[in-house]
């Protein structure tokens, strides 16, 4: 994966404002954005993914101009081709864990049938060891089987690359240190390009890669790991 990024954004929030102010390249298939709460990672993972727009600035993912402000460019959420893992898995409650998977391929919002998947949902149910929970909703489920199901939705339709927002921060820490050791295996596995951002040091450690320090809305510093 090759990834630029260069951009700058306000947010405010009644009398108070943050600048996001984001630079940084990087050719690496594993790149972690580590800092703390509020240094505005957030923020830049979603204007990466399409989901929030930046006052000015570039995002070009291998070679294809996500974000331009200057010539007119903004790609859709979703025909960027990244998968993203929301913080909380954002899992549509009303949907069981098929449907949830399914919704991944679908194009607008039309729910996904209870009841028959396509053959890469069938797949990734397989995959991450969730055939038997198939037709449960996510409030039947384990932290560990909501992240699964949330990740899968993310693979399904086969993404240039996947975002993930704090991944581990819902779980408890013995469960956190299996699934991270699961998501390692994973990546290693598809051999996907993914950029995470986290405040807990073991996930930088653990993923390695080009690990990036971000503070204040500010790429402040930058090392390679692993």
């Amino acid at each position: 994966m090759t990834i630029r990024v260069d951009i700058r954004k306000t947010l405010r929030a009644g009398p108070r404002s943050f600048q996001l102010d984001a630079r940084f390249e990087s050719a690496s298939k594993r790149v972690v954005i580590y800092g703390a709460s509020g240094a505005g990672k957030s923020q830049m993972l979603k204007a990466i993914a399409g989901l929030s727009r930046p006052d000015a600035g570039e995002i070009e993912l291998d070679g294809t101009r996500l974000f331009d402000s200057g010539a007119g460019i903004d790609v859709p959420a979703q025909r960027r081709r990244v998968g993203y893992l929301f913080q909380d898995y954002a899992l549509f409650p009303h949907l069981n864990v098929r449907q949830n998977i399914g919704f991944g391929l679908q194009r607008g919002w039309f729910n996904p049938a209870r009841r028959g998947e396509p053959e890469a949902v069938r797949y990734w149910l397989e995959a991450f060891g969730l055939a038997e929970v198939a037709h449960q909703l996510p409030a039947e489920l384990s932290g560990g089987q909501r992240q699964r199901v949330a990740l899968a939705r993310a693979v399904v339709a086969e993404p240039a690359a996947l975002l993930l927002d704090e991944p581990f921060a819902a779980l408890d820490p013995a469960l956190r240190v299996r699934m991270r050791s699961e998501l390692d295996a994973l990546q290693r596995r598809l051999d996907i390009p993914m950029l995470l951002i986290t405040h807990d040091p073991d996930d930088a450690a653990t993923f390695g890669g080009h690990v990036l320090t971000m503070a204040d809305g500010r790429v402040a510093g930058e090392g390679y790991d692993g």
